[in-house]
């Protein structure tokens, strides 16, 4: 492709995202769509000659976009919003023209001392412990195994990398029983074994509870085990549930304890002054995630991950062949050794991008008007008769069910409420996801795009109070 086309075609893709952000509510959130639909309409082989851009464009618009699920649509209230912003978008378009690698320091000078800052900008915008060191991760589940890594490693003083699992004793890993599916993956990853992984019970708040975390470190300690590391949620998946940071924290130092804890969603929230009880005790902790890309407007992939102890962090991974050295190694921060990775996007220049446009005041209105819709959707179910609020609303999602009258029991409530998400998602009108609250089949409604607007969640509550009254007759 020639500059001249290249010009041309760019602008034409300007156009053409500028009107996807104008326009996105007109299409359907979730697509009308089977499994094979979409490979059904691409040819076998790759293409013998070049194709025109022309035709590539047109075959985006006719197969690749009915085909996609709209994150950024206003009516999108599934999982934990993946945002996108205006400037997000335009600093990955620079990303990408660079195209550099940005492993170390001495290939990319700029992305290095770029992260190292907007990660110092980050540790005092939440009021994160000073002496923390930061870095930044594609996911937090890559986080959370960098993590249980250092924990394996300091409990062994690095033998199972020298020598692998020969002579250890079990290792333990301790965390809520509404975990994130990262936490039993990673255990797997990092040798553990998932049967070493102890699910401890929760309150009626689906928070932790941290006299029965002591129990079972206590027990295993009897059974010749050897805890290891704890995961603590600031912000459960299920339903935003708080572990009580300081106690579990206190614990961790007592029985000698690495304590991780995993903010991935709501650790935005603690830009606002307001919401830093749920980080009381945070000192305690070794490491500490949250992602940018969830609710801070920053598009996939941008996690910020934090450490007590960088020289366990970098005795842990680093790795120096020949081929890396650099005169200037002692001066500078490779973060190829604060993780698994050694290639790395130039993350840093989107969230740079994203803090210096909206600033901390920007962030914080934004968030401050998430929550109170959220506040404003849990008041109105727990108003309306027929729908019961399943958890705490700490934040922006609401856990629901619809409860007709009838004398209906659990087993046909939980057939009632799958049967209602399922004619909500494939509506196309709205898209949301479920989860099990003791037992019960529960309806997770979560929205905060960066122009979330409340007359957004009314529309939904409206399409799911008609759609509720439709299954119930």
């Amino acid at each position: 492709m020639q500059t001249a086309d290249f010009r041309r075609h760019a602008h034409q893709l300007a156009d053409w995202m500028a009107d996807y952000f104008e326009n996105i509510a007109q299409y359907p959130v979730k697509p009308p769509v089977l499994p094979g639909d979409i490979k059904d309409q691409l040819p076998a082989g790759p293409p013998l000659r070049g194709e025109a851009f022309e035709q590539l464009m047109a075959d985006f618009e006719r197969i690749i976009l009915p085909g996609m699920a709209h994150w950024q649509h206003p009516q999108f209230m599934a999982y934990f919003p993946a945002t996108r912003s205006a400037p997000s978008v335009l600093a990955e378009m620079l990303t990408a023209a660079i195209g550099a690698q940005c492993m170390i320091w001495y290939t990319s000078p700029a992305a290095e001392e770029l992260e190292e800052r907007c990660m110092e900008w980050l540790r005092s915008m939440l009021a994160l412990p000073a002496g923390w060191y930061g870095s930044i991760h594609d996911t937090a589940s890559t986080a959370t195994l960098v993590a249980l890594l250092m924990a394996r490693e300091r409990i062994s003083r690095f033998a199972i990398n020298r020598q692998g699992w020969y002579g250890q004793p079990r290792l333990r890993v301790y965390a809520s029983e509404h975990v994130h599916s990262s936490v039993p993956k990673g255990v797997r990853i990092a040798g553990f074994g998932e049967e070493n992984l102890v699910l401890i019970p929760t309150g009626e708040d689906f928070a932790m509870l941290p006299h029965k975390l002591e129990e079972a470190i206590r027990h295993d300690l009897g059974q010749g085990f050897r805890p290891t590391c704890v995961v603590a949620a600031l912000g459960t998946t299920s339903s935003t549930a708080i572990d009580p940071i300081r106690p579990i924290g206190e614990i961790c130092r007592k029985y000698g304890l690495f304590f991780h804890v995993d903010a991935a969603y709501a650790g935005t929230a603690l830009l606002l002054p307001e919401k830093r009880w749920m980080s009381d005790g945070l000192e305690l902790a070794d490491s500490f995630v949250f992602n940018p890309h969830k609710w801070m407007f920053t598009n996939f992939d941008c996690t910020a991950f934090y450490v007590q102890d960088k020289k366990l962090l970098t005795d842990t991974f680093s790795i120096m062949p020949e081929y890396l050295k650099t005169p200037l190694d002692r001066q500078v921060n490779n973060y190829r050794d604060w993780g698994i990775q050694l290639g790395r996007r130039f993350r840093a220049l989107k969230l740079w991008f994203v803090i210096r446009t909206y600033g901390l005041e920007g962030l914080q209105a934004r968030l401050r008007e998430h929550i109170r819709i959220g506040q404003w959707l849990a008041a109105e179910i727990e108003n309306e008769p027929d729908f019961d609020l399943l958890a705490p609303t700490p934040l922006n999602l609401v856990c629901f069910r619809y409860h007709p009258q009838g004398g209906f029991s659990e087993e046909q409530l939980n057939h009632i409420n799958e049967q209602l998400l399922q004619s909500l998602n494939d509506s196309g009108k709205i898209l949301l996801t479920q989860t099990k609250l003791n037992g019960k089949y529960t309806i997770r409604l979560v929205s905060g795009q960066v122009e979330t607007k409340q007359e957004d969640v009314e529309k939904g509550w409206r399409l799911i109070k008609e759609m509720a009254k439709q299954i119930g007759r």
